[in-house]
């Protein structure tokens, strides 16, 4: 693999983390929520997130494949865990590393909003709107990113690099 040049320092994500926070909190007021994390990049974001909330909230987690050992998506959508219980009347907030094609995010909409939850939102910490494919409403976006391979705070690269504290670009 190449060079990393960090793109995101640790101090900008922690600051946005929090800034993410409080806007879910503010807009979730009054009602439970369930952050369902997409294993397995999305685990330090939504850890991150959740600690910074006063407010208490469920966690679950899917997890979907559609990139194998590969920096570009396979396509092929994998739903290697999913949610068992019933999410009826659930306040769902999917929370997401990275959202590119928006291809995995359109079938977990989809596929959530058959166990009839009362509302299903969308966070994610990296934003690639010039790849999109599929028309996904991204709720709440910690930053948007220019079309390049990253990896760190969650994100990997052969599942590597997920315990850096930064998103770094791959050159």
């Amino acid at each position: 693999m190449g060079e990393l040049k960090v793109l995101i320092d640790e101090a900008s994500i922690q600051e946005k983390v929090a800034n993410l926070a409080k806007k879910i909190e503010q807009d979730y007021e009054g009602k439970d929520l369930t952050l369902v994390g997409i294993l397995k990049g999305s685990t330090v974001f939504m850890v991150d997130l959740a600690r910074k909330m006063e407010k208490q909230v469920k966690f679950a987690f899917m997890q979907v494949s559609s990139y194998g050992a590969e920096k570009i998506s396979a396509g092929k959508i994998n739903l290697k865990l999913d949610l068992p219980e019933s999410l009826e009347g659930e306040n769902i907030l999917i929370v997401e590393d990275i959202i590119d094609t928006g291809r995995t995010l359109s079938y977990l909409i989809k596929h959530l909003q058959e166990k009839n939850p009362e509302s299903i939102k969308l966070c994610t910490l990296l934003d690639k709107p010039e790849r999109r494919e599929y028309d996904v409403k991204v709720d709440y976006v910690g930053f948007e990113i220019p079309d390049k391979f990253v990896v760190g705070y969650g994100l990997d690269y052969n599942e590597m690099y997920r315990n850096l504290p930064y998103v770094a670009e791959v050159e």
